[in-house]
């Protein structure tokens, strides 16, 4: 069976999911990359180091952003959201980060010597935290009975 996730079950899947795809588009170019993320608030928090997808994204900050949740071919759910770029400073950066670090750490392998963009290398201020102000957004599902 086919379906629609209803807006309860859309905030579920992106609350519980820490890995997502980010497309942006820029000067005839559409760019997907997966990012780490926190969904808080009807916004997608994330960061990234200097580079091609914050360059687009401050070039056109309008945003597509899909996560889904695989169990098998024909058991998935999918959430796509479009939203705004927005890069983050002073405290609601901090906040921001916090938040991803403490989402994100605790499900690596050795968080301890984990590094992110350089992190834990001094370089934190080369860090862009921002945000995706989501403006709507769709989800579909498909499950099937066991016999």
């Amino acid at each position: 069976m086919l379906g629609d996730l209803n807006k309860g079950e859309m905030i579920a899947l992106l609350e519980n999911q820490v890995i997502g795809r980010l497309g942006c588009y820029s000067d005839g170019e559409t760019y997907v990359v997966p990012i780490n993320y926190v969904y808080r608030n009807n916004a997608i928090y994330a960061h990234s180091g200097p580079g091609k997808k914050i360059d687009m994204l401050r070039h056109n900050k309008e945003v597509c952003f899909q996560v889904d949740e695989i169990k098998d071919t024909f058991s998935w759910k999918s959430v796509v959201v479009w939203g705004t770029f927005e890069e983050l400073q002073g405290e609601e950066r901090q906040q921001a980060m916090q938040g991803i670090i403490h989402r994100i750490m605790p499900l690596t392998y050795k968080p301890s010597q984990e590094v992110s963009h350089g992190i834990s290398s001094g370089v934190h201020q080369q860090i862009i935290v921002y945000k995706i102000n989501i403006k709507e957004g769709t989800g579909r599902f498909e499950a099937h009975d066991e016999l």
